[in-house]
């Protein structure tokens, strides 16, 4: 199973059932490409077919996925939505870019540090992180980098 961003808590997620075919844990493990991590307000079965919807990128940003994990903590529950396409992880991943460029655009200006556009906050963090999301990190993660290249 692959690796698991962490969405932040302060950009909102929302994640709903769909009316899909669950997934066995075995299989859910074995085809899984990694996915995000997040906090729920309910507990949910693994392998259970969700779709996941971040509001603040606009109405087209749903990815369908599945529930890997689900930990009970003090305050609600902290989720694993896997994608088992290369599509859908890409999409996720790109969103998971603007939600934590919007996190470190919140904390700069709780930080009352100088006030630079979001533009300029969106390049900062970029430079910084960006790596991350990389297609080649994702495969290097998966393992599915080509060594000959």
């Amino acid at each position: 199973m692959g690796r698991f961003l962490p969405h932040p808590d302060d950009v909102p997620v929302q994640i709903t059932p769909r009316k899909h075919a669950s997934l066995a844990r075995q299989k859910l493990h074995s085809i899984s490409l990694g996915g995000v991590a997040c906090n729920s307000d309910r507990g949910w079965r693994r392998g259970a077919a969700v779709d996941m919807y971040m509001p603040t990128l606009g109405e087209a940003a749903h990815y369908p996925g599945y529930i890997a994990w689900c930990e009970k903590r003090a305050e609600g529950y902290r989720i694993g939505v896997a994608f088992t396409d290369d599509q859908t992880l890409f999409g996720a991943r790109m969103g998971e870019q603007v939600c934590q460029i919007e996190h470190y655009s919140r904390l700069q200006h709780q930080s009352n540090l100088p006030s630079n556009s979001q533009q300029t906050l969106a390049l900062e963090w970029i430079n910084r992180h960006a790596a991350e999301f990389s297609q080649e990190t994702v495969d290097r993660v998966l393992g599915t980098v080509d060594a000959s290249a």
